[in-house]
């Protein structure tokens, strides 16, 4: 068994993978928006197109939170038209590394190695088969990625191969980072604009806590992805305790929005009054109405959430469902189980999971790019 999975390439994780949906380097930012709200993926991929597409490369990924913290700068929440118009390439980080291309013969181990190295997304080429006069021939068309998601998915039908490691603690497996993105509850939330930006790029969150480090909720882009960009008016005038009501439940509170609106005018932010006012008449990045008295119960109640919670909406689904997240915090304890905090994560959708003591006080997180370096070292005793 541990042989057989040893084995494994590539291509047998791109089985079913969608095809990228892309766009050129030289599109603007407005139209990797329009892309972003018709995707059923949080991310559209970028390519630099050459005129031989055997020599076309996918150089990055942009998702909705890259737009909105890319319209925080007050330059472009003036005038928020123009912003829209800039080349997409803006928005791409400056790290190399996070996109690697990789044969569809790429090895299991070869992929697990290239996550540790720093890559996010493994773009792999699709193979089909193309019939014609009863001979077939492969072809490699479409490409597909592959995440850290798709990798922990796919080890964890596995997992027995993997005892007893699996069953120890993440405490025991010293896995659990204390190196956290916060920000207290009632700080403005433009201030968690640089570490949402930074847990954007490291697959993470920014945890909203209280000042006796108590994890009250999060501000997480994995949310943020499910809004439209027009949150970025919200993050530039509402606490953090605010920004996670308006983003909850996947529509913001009539009362926020007015607050939205008032500080806008208020710092003669015209340009993105208009844009902010026209989008909230025709319905807003929700597709259900939140009520004042929600916002109330809401903006007051913690936000941690010690146990899977079955009505949460997975982002493989279509836009409209995808708005639907809350922004409660997926939680753990030092003492759960490896295999516990895999399939916790999986079952969210999220790239990782708090950990927090019996007082809910913050210890740190858990990534899976934690979860891959324990799998890596239990490799080497298998092969």
């Amino acid at each position: 068994m541990a042989v057989s999975l040893l084995s494994h390439e590539l291509s047998d994780l791109c089985l079913g993978k969608p095809a990228l949906r892309s766009l050129s380097i030289t599109s603007t930012i407005a139209e990797a928006l329009e892309v972003l709200k018709t995707s059923d993926d949080n991310f559209v991929s970028i390519w630099n197109c050459d005129d031989d597409e055997c020599c076309s490369r996918c150089v990055g990924k942009v998702c909705i939170v890259d737009v909105i913290c890319y319209l925080c700068k007050d330059e472009n929440l003036v005038s928020p038209s123009i912003a829209l118009k800039q080349p997409v390439s803006l928005l791409l980080p400056k790290i190399p590394g996070l996109i690697i291309h990789v044969e569809p013969s790429c090895s299991l181990l070869e992929a697990i190695d290239l996550i540790l190295e720093g890559a996010q997304n493994l773009v792999v080429p699709i193979k089909t088969t193309v019939f014609n006069n009863k001979r077939s021939k492969q072809q490699q068309k479409p490409f597909c990625w592959l995440t850290q998601e798709d990798i922990i998915r796919f080890l964890l039908s596995s997992i027995g191969l993997f005892s007893p490691i699996s069953s120890f603690s993440i405490d025991t497996l010293n896995i659990i980072s204390p190196n956290t993105l916060t920000i207290e509850y009632h700080s403005p939330a433009s201030a968690a604009i640089g570490a949402i930006s930074r847990a954007l790029v490291e697959q993470t969150s920014v945890a909203v806590v209280d000042s006796e480090n108590t994890l009250i909720g999060e501000i997480s882009p994995f949310t943020l992805a499910c809004c439209d960009e027009t949150v970025a008016a919200a993050l530039k005038t509402l606490s953090s305790m605010d920004l996670m009501a308006y983003i909850d439940c996947g529509g913001p509170p009539e009362e926020l929005v007015k607050v939205v609106s008032a500080k806008l005018k208020e710092k003669n932010m015209n340009g993105m009054l208009q844009h902010f006012t026209v989008s909230m008449s025709c319905g807003g990045f929700s597709s259900s109405s939140s009520s004042d008295e929600e916002y109330s119960s809401s903006s007051m109640a913690v936000q941690v959430s010690p146990f899977p919670r079955p009505g949460r909406i997975s982002r493989s689904m279509s836009y409209s469902a995808r708005m639907v997240r809350r922004s409660e915090a997926i939680v753990c304890h030092p003492k759960s189980s490896l295999v516990a905090v895999m399939i916790q994560a999986i079952a969210h959708r999220v790239n990782y999971v708090w950990v927090i003591e019996e007082d809910c006080s913050l210890v740190g997180i858990v990534t899976f790019s934690d979860m891959l370096k324990v799998v890596r070292e239990s490799f080497e005793t298998m092969a």
